[in-house]
C-alpha cells in the first residue's frame, strides 16, 4: 500500500499454545498471552478461549464492545493477597479498592472471597448493600462526602469512615447519634512515579491532612463522645512499579504514634505491556510487611486496599473492527473507544492486544487501534502489529478490568457495555448492555417547550 507505514513483524516470546514460526527452528508462543488471565488457551481451531469460554461465543451472545472477567483469575489474586498478608503479619485485612471496578457482582465476588470493602460514595455503599455485603466490613473514603452520604453511611451501619479533614469532622460530629469508628487520613509526602493523576500522596494532594494538622485532628477526635478513633490511613497513588515509596510511607506515617490500626492504601502496578516489569504480590507484601515490622507496633492491625492489581488482569475488553482504513497509517477501527476506556485518553496508558481468532497467526501489519468517537485523542492503542486485521474480526484487549468499566459513559450517545463473568466454561451476564431507553430514561424533553 503505497505510502503505508512498512510492515514488519515484532520480536516473538513464549507463552500458550505453540505455533510455528518459520524464523525459529522450535516452535513459539504468542507473547501476549502472558497479559491474560493465566486460564487463557488457544483452542484447536485456533479462538482465545479465557477460563474455558471461547470469546467468539461471548461476542455473538452478548455482543461488543464487551467487558469479560475471569472468577478464578481474581479468586486466585484475592486469596495471595489475604493469605500471604494473613502470613506475613497475622493481625491484617484486605480490602477490595471497589471504584476499580464498581459492580454488584464485582462486590459479591470480592466478599466471598474474604475481602472486606473500600468504598468512595454513596452509590458504592447502595451497590455494596445490594451485593450482600456487611456493613461493618465497609471502609467509607472521599475527600468531600456530603451530608447526605454521611447520613447514609451512619444509617446503613457502615464499619469505618475515613475523616479526610476538618469540614468533614465537624459535619460527622453533628450527624452522629452512637459510636462510629474512624480513621484519619494521613498525607505522607511520598510521590511515586506514576501518572499525575493517579499520585496521590504528595504535599499537594487533594487527599488527607499533613501531620501537624492530622495530629490535631486525632486529639479532637478522641475527645469526642461518639467518635472511635481506630487509625490513620494513607494511600500514595496508583499504578505504582516500585517498592520503595510504600516504605518510606510507612516509615513516614509511623511518626504520628501507636494506633490500633494502620491502612496502607493500594497503588500495586500491574503490567500492561510487554515492557513493563511491576513488583510480584510477594515482592510487594514482603517489602511493605519488613518495614511495618520495624517502625510500626507489633500488635496493631495492618490493612491494604487493593484494587488495580486484584481486578486488572481478570479484565479483558472485547471489540469487532469495524474498518481498516490505510491513509499513511493503518487505522484499525473498532465499535468502542473512550467511552467504554477512558485510561488511553486520560493518562496515556498503553495496551497491547491480539486478535481472538487470529492469535496463533504472527502479527504482521503495524496498525493503530482507534475508536468510534468523535476525538483524535480517542486511540486504544498506538502502533502495535496484529495478524492481517480485517472488518468483523474479534480484537481482545488484555489487563482491561481496572478502571473501564468503572469510567464507561454515554460519548456520542454510546451504550454502556455488558459485563460477562467467565469461570469453568460458563458464562455469566454481571451488567446487561445499557438500551436506548436506559440512556432516554432521566431525559425530559417536555422540559424544552416549557422554559424556566
Amino acid at each position: 500500500m503505497p505510502g503505508a507505514e512498512p510492515e514488519r513483524p515484532p520480536p516473538r516470546r513464549t507463552r500458550g499454545r505453540a505455533v510455528t514460526d518459520p524464523e525459529h527452528p522450535l516452535p513459539v508462543e504468542p507473547e501476549v498471552l502472558s497479559l491474560f488471565p493465566e486460564s487463557t488457551r488457544i483452542s484447536d481451531s485456533g479462538h482465545l478461549v479465557i477460563a474455558g469460554v471461547d470469546l467468539v461465543d461471548v461476542a455473538s451472545t452478548f455482543g461488543t464492545p464487551a467487558y469479560v472477567v475471569d472468577v478464578e483469575q481474581f479468586r486466585a489474586h484475592a486469596s495471595q493477597l489475604v493469605e500471604g498478608l494473613r502470613e506475613r503479619w497475622p493481625n491484617s485485612e484486605v480490602l477490595f479498592a471497589s471504584k476499580s471496578f464498581p459492580a454488584v457482582a464485582m462486590y459479591a465476588l470480592a466478599a466471598t472471597s474474604g475481602l472486606s470493602i473500600d468504598v468512595a460514595g454513596a452509590g458504592e455503599i447502595v451497590m455494596a448493600l445490594e451485593a450482600g455485603v456487611d456493613p461493618a466490613r465497609l471502609y467509607f473514603h472521599g475527600n468531600a462526602k456530603t451530608d447526605a452520604e454521611l447520613r447514609r453511611a451512619l444509617e446503613a451501619g457502615v464499619g469505618t469512615i475515613i475523616i479526610d479533614n476538618l469540614d468533614e469532622f465537624e459535619r460527622l460530629r453533628r450527624l452522629a447519634t452512637r459510636r462510629q469508628r474512624v480513621m484519619v487520613r494521613v498525607i505522607p509526602g511520598v510521590e511515586p512515579e506514576t501518572h499525575p493523576s493517579q499520585s496521590t500522596g504528595g504535599d499537594q494532594s487533594k487527599f488527607g491532612l499533613p501531620f501537624d494538622q492530622a495530629t490535631d485532628l486525632i486529639a479532637k477526635i478522641e475527645a469526642d463522645p461518639f467518635l472511635d478513633l481506630y487509625g490513620v490511613h494513607l494511600h500514595i497513588g496508583s499504578q505504582v512499579l516500585r517498592v520503595e515509596p510504600f516504605a518510606e510511607a510507612i516509615r513516614n506515617i509511623a511518626r504520628l504514634g501507636d494506633f490500633l490500626a494502620y491502612n496502607i492504601g493500594g497503588g500495586l502496578g500491574v503490567r500492561y505491556t510487554y515492557a513493563e516489569a511491576p513488583p510480584s504480590i510477594d515482592t510487594y507484601l514482603d517489602s511493605i510487611v519488613k518495614t511495618a515490622q520495624a517502625v510500626l507496633p507489633a500488635g496493631a492491625k495492618l490493612l491494604i486496599e487493593p484494587g488495580r492489581s486484584l481486578v486488572a488482569r481478570a479484565g479483558i475488553s472485547v471489540y469487532s473492527v469495524v474498518s481498516v482504513k490505510h491513509t499513511g497509517r493503518t487505522f484499525v477501527a473498532v465499535d468502542g473507544g473512550m467511552a467504554d476506556n477512558m485510561d488511553p485518553a486520560l493518562t496515556g496508558q498503553r495496551y497491547e492486544a491480539t486478535i481472538v481468532t487470529k492469535v496463533a497467526t504472527p502479527p504482521n501489519v503495524l496498525c493503530h487501534v482507534v475508536g468510534r468517537h468523535c476525538e483524535s485523542g480517542d486511540r486504544i492503542i498506538d502502533s502495535i502489529f496484529l495478524p492481517n486485521p480485517a472488518v468483523d474480526d474479534l480484537l481482545a484487549v488484555p489487563v482491561a478490568g481496572a478502571y473501564s468499566y468503572t469510567m464507561a459513559n454515554n460519548y456520542n450517545g454510546a451504550l454502556k457495555p455488558p459485563v460477562v463473568l467467565v469461570d469453568r466454561g460458563e458464562m455469566h451476564l454481571a451488567v446487561r448492555r445499557e438500551t436506548f431507553d436506559d440512556l432516554l430514561r432521566t431525559h425530559r424533553p417536555e422540559a424544552a417547550h416549557h422554559p424556566a
